[in-house]
């Protein structure tokens, strides 16, 4: 589980891609102090495993799935990525919960200040806008953000001085491409409203229903 808060800024050395998915090895500095063969390690968000280490580098790869869902298949040798070491469980809770795994990616469609802020406003698929939300979290290239407000297919995040110069974010321009994992409560509760998910038990018949109704809530306790 990861908080969103990135560490520092990292450096691609290298990119060995093929059909079969790509390898990179990454320069860094903070992260190394403690990293361990096969520590999880959230690069642009996505949450990678750590092979191998050498010096100040680390590499790792990611499969067809995770470069077909997320912006690594565009990464070159000398791009800067965002790094973050997994949440320790003794340590503070800044951002939000962050799994790693990536919905998708969005587009960059308007970069503007306002006063000490910029603006990003970044447009998505609709099967994600839906989990966008005003003063809702979002995570963005493994950044937590505060959605500012939503319209039409994007939602725009206001990125304060000290984010824009711990990240990418303060050179990032329109056009580009970002990773996107949605606030995983809101998936789980879609999830549990459609029943897909959660089963209760009724009596000893073992018949079953899926799902949270307002019938069921009310006969425990919600009315």
């Amino acid at each position: 589980m990861f908080t969103g808060l990135v560490e520092e800024l990292a450096h691609v050395v290298r990119v060995d891609a093929s059909p079969h998915g790509a390898a990179f090895e990454l320069a860094a500095d903070k992260i190394m102090e403690d990293m361990q063969l096969g520590d999880s390690i959230a690069v642009n968000g996505v949450c990678l495993t750590v092979e191998r280490m050498q010096g100040d580098h680390f590499f790792v790869s990611a499969v067809p799935e995770t470069l077909r869902r997320s912006n690594l298949g565009r990464l070159q040798a000398g791009d800067a990525v965002h790094v973050e070491r997994a949440m320790s469980a003794s340590g503070r809770f800044g951002g939000h919960i962050v799994s790693g795994h990536i919905d998708g990616t969005g587009r960059v469609r308007e970069v503007r200040q306002d006063g000490i802020a910029r603006v990003l406003v970044i447009e998505v698929d609709p099967a994600l806008i839906r989990y966008m939300v005003d003063k809702g979290s979002v995570c963005v290239d493994g950044v937590s953000l505060t959605i500012m407000r939503v319209v039409g297919q994007a939602f725009s995040v206001s990125i304060i001085p000290h984010t824009r110069g711990a990240t990418r974010f303060g050179g990032v321009r329109p056009g580009e491409i970002v990773n996107i994992e949605c606030d995983i409560v809101a998936k789980y509760v879609e999830r549990l409203l459609m029943g897909g998910a959660a089963v209760e038990h009724e009596g000893a018949s073992g018949s079953t229903t899926g799902g949270i109704t307002l019938d069921m809530l009310a006969r425990h306790g919600f009315a």
